[in-house]
């Protein structure tokens, strides 16, 4: 979810914004766009990767182990097996720690615990090893920004934008698929734009349902967004593929992301 809880979350956003880690120079000359998920709601696996397939591209899906089978008002959300099934299908699980906490309001250590206990738990449901990070509620973590650096290769956050040019991974720019719908509908600006001048964009959402909640969309909006993106010529592909597809290498204190 993404509402910020306050003051002190905006500000880490903010510091985050301007005082980025070294980190990716985005050299991309094609478009590239990822579309992931984060809390994964049940629908996000049983709608939205469906929608993907059917484009023959796949998706980035940020699991909290913690929120798995539980049934809340807006959603239930995936379950063990369901993690275990987005790996056979060729989808990326990403970490969103284990209880989806406010990382700001975690001390390093405990950070590191949860990060801890969700590598366990998706270890355990889906025999993998995340390596890509995604805020809860998008609200960033400056004290922990080691802790997470060390162990993902990137970390997204909610700032709207594409990444191009100088990079930091440990806070992607992103782009929020929600509602209402002519919002959403209206996002193919952003693909129009990344089209025009190539860089990667990163979208993000949570249910895709009939009737979504305020942080989701239809099913046929994710469809119409994947669809123009294919067929404006993006290449499509989860965070961790999109990394490998451009390749990076190690520049000084910096890495480049450009085509291999």
């Amino acid at each position: 979810m993404t509402k910020l809880c306050g003051l002190g979350d905006r500000v880490a956003n903010r510091i985050m914004r301007h005082f980025p880690a070294s980190g990716l120079r985005v050299n991309s000359r094609t478009p590239i766009v990822s579309f992931t998920f984060d809390d994964v709601p049940d629908s996000a696996l049983q709608n939205g990767a469906s929608i993907l397939e059917s484009h023959g591209v796949r998706g980035t899906f940020y699991i909290a182990g913690g929120l798995t089978d539980q049934v809340r008002p807006d959603w239930a959300f995936i379950s063990a097996e369901g993690c275990r099934e987005l790996v056979t299908r060729g989808h990326e699980v990403g970490c969103h720690t284990f209880s989806h906490g406010n990382t700001r309001r975690l001390q390093p250590r405990e950070v590191s615990e949860e990060l801890d206990r969700n590598a366990a738990f998706l270890h355990d449901a889906a025999g993998i090893v995340p390596r890509n990070f995604a805020f809860p509620y998008n609200v960033a973590s400056p004290m922990a920004r080691d802790v997470l650096t060390r162990r993902f290769r990137t970390c997204r956050g909610g700032h709207e934008g594409v990444n191009r040019g100088p990079t930091d991974p440990g806070y992607l720019k992103s782009v929020e698929i929600r509602q209402p719908e002519h919002f959403a509908r209206g996002l193919t600006r952003w693909i129009d734009e990344v089209v025009e001048r190539p860089g990667w964009l990163i979208f993000f959402t949570h249910d895709i349902a009939t009737d979504p909640s305020r942080f989701g969309c239809t099913s046929d909006t994710l469809d119409l967004l994947v669809d123009y993106a294919v067929n404006r010529g993006c290449t499509v592909l989860p965070v961790d593929e999109a990394l490998d597809h451009a390749g990076i290498e190690q520049v000084g204190q910096s890495r480049v992301l450009q085509e291999a």
